[in-house]
């Protein structure tokens, strides 16, 4: 639809269609930003994986900025795992808050739908 078009619609379906706009702009910010805890939780994952098999003596580094950092094994697998729960946490809520956003998106389209169909032409 185009701007002159969007214009001439009733003021309350114009506002359906800038909510329906904002409601997708925060769900794809919202997907985005899950997608984004995923692959660090992955990252997570990995580590935890590569530190079971490390004995406990083993010398291991920890990634602290742009530095490398001598640390225990038991205090990083305890930093990963307190991460892990978090990364958890926050990928859960980001879940719950996409499928409220969906169902949100879902509703104004069909509103939206009823709105503009008395304006469609007729099929010939």
């Amino acid at each position: 639809m185009s701007s002159n078009e969007i214009s001439k619609l009733p003021p309350k379906v114009q506002q359906r269609l800038l909510r329906l706009q904002q409601l997708q702009q925060t769900l794809q910010g919202a997907l985005t930003q899950k997608q984004q805890l995923e692959m660090e939780l992955t990252e997570v994952d990995q580590a935890l994986d590569e530190l079971e098999k490390q004995t406990d003596d083993a010398t291991i580094y920890k990634s602290i900025g742009s530095l490398l950092v001598k640390s225990e094994k038991g205090k990083v697998t305890v930093d990963l795992n307190e991460r892990k729960e978090l990364l958890d946490m926050r990928i859960n809520v980001l879940g719950k808050q996409e499928e409220r956003l969906r169902s949100q998106v879902k509703e104004l389209q069909t509103k939206l739908q009823r709105d503009l169909r008395p304006l469609s032409p007729p099929p010939s």
